[in-house]
């Protein structure tokens, strides 16, 4: 018998459904893919700039994947460092690392710090090196990361850095690009994929509200919840993320794993 590759095993045997966006052909009873081998489960990575930064913009899908039991890797390029008022950089990089633990455990999804600090984050040959090697070590199917026409410097660099490795790894995932505050700081983000998050709306409020020294839970509405009602509009259910992907991904067809 031919010899499938992880990748190729993949593109057949995605789920039809999940939520109305994402699906998986083969489920049991209980909700799990009964098609694939436990080491066969596709990855998803998320890489996000800041503390909070992979669970606002991508919190909903990487739950909806997480509560089917594919692993799922939340990655933040920064501790958050400079995020509180007040304190220094290692006091801050201390409570934000630890809401972001936090969040992740809400969202049955592992975090990753990769090392950069918050409000200096660098492209320099070290640091695409760095994300290469990070993204080499993980071997993600689907990668999602900031859209790179931002306001923030941070989440642009992020973008960049991570497309470069993708880049130089031969486009072996699918990426996809994701909105942050969009028109404060994403700009002309035109999406293209949208994800019902409806059933996991609470799981994702409560990993976001997890960073509680954000003031998040103040914020959440202007900042993020209009996005999360508008895109959910745009898709016909009350609540949706909307994505744009690249359209260079050569593994995973779209009609396999996202209804665009």
């Amino acid at each position: 018998m031919k010899k499938q590759t992880r990748r190729r095993f993949l593109y057949g045997a995605l789920p039809v459904t999940l939520g109305a966006t994402f699906g998986f052909t083969e489920l049991s009873a209980s909700g799990k893919s009964t098609g694939a081998p436990p080491d066969k489960k596709p990855k998803v990575l998320v890489v996000g700039a800041h503390p909070d930064d992979p669970e606002t913009i991508c919190g909903g899908t990487m739950a909806l994947f997480s509560n089917l039991e594919y692993e799922v890797v939340s990655a933040y390029l920064t501790r958050g460092e400079a995020g509180i008022e007040g304190k220094s950089y290692d006091e801050s990089a201390s409570i934000r690392t630890a809401e972001a633990q936090a969040a992740c455990n809400i969202l049955k999804v592992r975090a990753e710090f990769l090392g950069q600090i918050d409000g200096n984050c660098e492209i320099t040959k070290v640091r695409y090196a760095e994300m290469i090697d990070f993204l080499k070590k993980e071997e993600p199917d689907i990668i999602f990361t900031h859209w790179p026409i931002d306001t923030h410097r941070d989440h642009r660099i992020c973008s960049m850095l991570v497309y470069d490795a993708w880049l130089r790894l031969g486009r072996k995932a699918s990426l996809y690009y994701c909105e942050a505050m969009s028109g404060m700081q994403s700009q002309n983000f035109k999406p293209d994929t949208y994800v019902d998050i409806t059933k996991v709306i609470e799981q994702k409020h409560k990993a976001c509200y997890a960073h509680a020294s954000q003031q998040i839970e103040e914020t959440y509405p202007d900042h993020h919840g209009k996005m999360e009602v508008f895109r959910g509009m745009e898709n016909g259910c009350p609540y949706a993320e909307a994505f744009v992907k690249h359209a260079g991904n050569q593994i995973i067809e779209q009609k396999d794993l996202i209804h665009s």
